[in-house]
């Protein structure tokens, strides 16, 4: 049974109101975060009814949610992090490589990477381009493209 008083609102409306995605998302633009999570089950067990008292496992069962979210948020962060160092690291052991590359132009082109600049997006300095990463297609010792080291066999 549900009693309401015209003209007031209880601080659990008031705070699932504030907190929900599509007034958050569009007045302010921020996202729904621990905080948010908090002061809901906060004003949930403030404002519970002490004649039916909330289940102990939902309390329980959403904590454990949080954490999982909160883990995984984590989770994502460290990822980021990861492949960052892991293109970085591909773009600085290629300088002195011969790597063929889609140019600015669109059109393919062949050059030895003197340098890389490492970062979120890496490039690499072939002549005077900037080269992405992402748009090298073949990787080749210095030389010439296409050329195979002479062979040692027969020796």
């Amino acid at each position: 049974m549900t009693n309401s008083v015209s003209g007031t609102s209880s601080p659990i409306t008031t705070a699932t109101t504030a907190a929900s995605p599509s007034t958050a998302s569009a007045s302010s633009g921020s996202k729904l975060d621990k905080d948010t999570f908090l002061q809901l089950l906060v004003a949930q067990m403030r404002y519970q009814d002490p004649s039916k008292p909330a289940d102990t496992s939902a309390f329980l069962s959403q904590t454990a949610q949080f954490s999982q979210v909160e883990k995984m948020e984590e989770l994502v962060k460290q990822q980021g992090e990861m492949l960052a160092a892991q293109l970085s690291l591909s773009a600085s052991s290629l300088v002195g490589k011969t790597v063929s590359y889609t140019g600015p132009d669109g059109k393919e082109a062949v050059g030895v990477v003197t340098s890389a600049s490492l970062g979120s997006s890496p490039t690499l300095k072939v002549g005077n381009t900037d080269v992405p990463l992402s748009s090298v297609k073949e990787v080749t010792s210095a030389g010439r493209p296409g050329t195979e080291p002479a062979s040692t066999e027969g020796n």
